[in-house]
């Protein structure tokens, strides 16, 4: 079987998510049932590190979806918006080699084909404005062939590529922490 491609591996990470909200089943079950055909070792690694990322800062990345659209709620958008838009932010959040514009025209083109017309435009405007915020805040850590750093530079002169603390400011939903947002109770309308 030949390698898949970036977005072939992005749609199954989409499928093992979607199945995974829906049965609740252990993503480890699910990654074997759903992931079994795929290849490469860059392949794998990319998809593990892709749901482990959007499933350990699902309450971060969600708080980042909720600063961007005001007056919704997450259970009234449709689900594989929401996990695409998750699978983008992960990409922006923790995968410094990958290009914003790459991960935010990814997930438009899946949301496209994998939901209804509008999901591109509104994909688009969540993830659009993620994005400006990360870079205005200097939050944006993206290293690599024909990326800058966007990070500033240790005393070494050196490139880092930790991280960034995205607790800084806590009363802006886009730098709180997981802490901050488990400690935080919900306000449940009955």
């Amino acid at each position: 079987m030949p390698q898949l491609k970036r977005r072939e591996v992005r749609i199954k990470v989409m499928q093992v998510l979607y199945a995974h909200e829906i049965s609740k089943e252990p993503i480890i079950k699910i990654k074997k049932d759903l992931m079994s055909d795929l290849e490469g070792e860059d392949n794998l690694t990319f998809s593990d590190t892709l749901i482990k990322h959007v499933i350990e800062n699902e309450k971060l990345i969600d708080e980042f979806i909720l600063g961007k659209v005001l007056n919704w709620e997450l259970e009234r958008m449709a689900l594989v918006d929401r996990i695409v838009m998750r699978m983008g932010i992960a990409e922006l959040l923790f995968f410094p080699d990958i290009p914003p514009k790459v991960s935010i025209n990814e997930a438009i083109d899946i949301a496209k084909e994998y939901c209804t017309r509008s999901s591109g435009k509104f994909v688009n405007g969540v993830l659009d404005g993620i994005h400006e915020d990360l870079k205005r805040d200097n939050k944006l850590i993206k290293t690599g062939r024909g990326l800058l750093n966007t990070q500033s530079k240790n005393k070494n002169n050196s490139k880092s590529k930790k991280t960034p603390d995205y607790s800084k400011e806590k009363n802006d939903p886009a730098k709180k922490t997981i802490k901050d947002i488990k400690a935080k109770k919900p306000a449940v309308k009955n």
